[in-house]
């Protein structure tokens, strides 16, 4: 065979995982960078799988929605600043909400492809340390004081400064394209799907309670490092139930009769950061490691938010996993039946429940309730959007390998700006 001849991509394995608990904003972690918090977490998957020396790892994938300028060049900042070798190479990636998962399949083409044996993929943000910009007037005028040629004509353009110059930009959480925030959008495809507010109370309390129960089972006790005063998600409500969650008022949609999308059925602003360690079965059998579980195939897709059929449901902000999951699953000849256990990101009760009978639309089989977040989600832990897809992907593989034999797992993250991030995990 030429040596110029394409190689079959090879298998790559989910190895472990490190996070930090997720804190609500303004909380334990409100004066935590994501440099900090991101740090702590790639720190301590270096020490539990012994990544310090040379050259452990391939490279370092990481990103966050909400950056600093001071977050410029992020993933190689936290090396530098790790356990990790400074000579690892890192860069960083952004897709809102699939940031985590789209990190994840960056660093596994490379792997799959022969380019590097192993590398760490991650995220993480700070609803609490969000960025302020300059207030656009006042940046304008800046900008011509700075182009201005003498003293007189700075001084000229910066008379024009107002106090409202000084308001600060204080970041929105809306879409640029419509100016609705992404619960407004949810509750437009809530209504369109007719989802009810106690389907949305009952899922939500299940992923409270689920959470709980993983956590009490040491499920986390591998995957998740105290930080900053904390050893568990700090939104987990581990008595939450139905009766208390209706008890709560409507936050979202309330420009049309019957809201149903309340604070508690939906998930909160939140701080954290996960990673997770990919590598090859020659790394791993190399090294003695048994693999959680292999990513096996992934699929993004996009839908019309803006122009599309939104009133009917099809063009949800947070639709677009009903389209990229049957295209994955018909590209791998699986369908919903095939799947032990079914991972999809909990942004919102409502988003989840519309995203579920979207796919039976399309022809997928129903999804089996017992199967679905077994160990909760995103309504229960938060949602630190870049660390969201991390989190997900090690605990789906934690997940299959609890259960000591074959298994399938599907994983669906919706996005802001109307995308969507999918992937199979298997444990052969």
């Amino acid at each position: 065979m030429s040596p110029l001849a394409p190689q079959p991509p090879r298998r790559v394995a989910v190895i472990g995982g490190a996070r930090v608990p997720f804190a609500r904003s303004d909380g334990p972690y409100a004066t935590a960078s994501n440099q900090e918090m991101l740090t702590a977490a790639l720190d301590a998957l270096v020490e539990r799988h012994g990544l310090q020396g040379p050259g452990a790892v391939g490279e370092f994938v990481a990103g966050a929605v909400l950056k600093h300028s001071r977050d410029f060049n992020l993933a190689r900042e936290t090396v530098l600043g790790s356990a990790l070798d400074p000579r690892t190479p890192a860069y960083d990636i952004q897709q809102a909400c699939g940031t985590g998962l789209q990190a994840v399949i960056a660093a596994a083409n490379k792997i799959a492809l022969g380019q590097t044996e192993s590398a760490i993929a991650g995220g993480a943000d700070t609803a609490s340390d969000a960025p302020l910009g300059v207030n656009d007037r006042l940046r304008r005028i800046l900008l011509a004081a700075r182009r201005a040629k003498t003293t007189g004509g700075r001084l000229k353009a910066l008379a024009k400064v107002r106090p409202g110059h000084l308001v600060p930009d204080i970041p929105r959480n809306a879409e640029p394209r419509t100016g609705l925030s992404m619960g407004e959008h949810a509750a437009v495809t809530a209504r369109a799907w007719g989802i009810s507010r106690e389907e949305q109370d009952a899922l939500a309390a299940v992923s409270h309670q689920r959470l709980a129960a993983a956590y009490e089972r040491g499920l986390f006790q591998d995957l998740v490092v105290p930080f900053r005063g904390l050893a568990r998600d700090q939104n987990l409500r581990p008595g939450s139930t139905v009766e208390k969650l209706a008890a709560l008022k409507p936050v979202f949609g309330l420009d049309a009769p019957g809201p149903t999308m309340t604070a508690g059925n939906s998930t909160p602003l939140t701080d954290g950061a996960a990673t997770v360690l990919l590598a090859s079965e020659e790394w791993a059998e190399a090294r003695g490691i048994e693999p959680l579980a292999y990513l096996t195939a992934y699929e993004t897709a996009a839908v019309d938010f803006v122009g599309g059929d939104v009133a009917g449901g099809e063009d949800g902000l947070l639709m677009a996993p009903a389209y990229a999951v049957p295209r994955m699953l018909e590209r791998a000849g699986l369908g919903i039946g095939d799947f032990d256990l079914v991972e999809i990101h909990e942004a919102f009760a409502s988003q989840v429940l519309a995203t579920l009978a979207a796919w039976e639309k399309r022809g997928l089989a129903p999804v089996d309730r017992a199967r679905l977040n077994v160990a909760g989600s995103s309504l229960a832990t938060g949602h630190p959007f870049a660390a969201t897809g991390a989190r997900i992907v090690v605990t789906l593989a934690a997940l299959l390998a609890e259960r000591e034999g074959p298994g399938r797992g599907l994983i669906s993250i919706c996005a802001a700006g109307g995308q969507g991030v999918t992937a199979i995990l298997e444990r052969t």
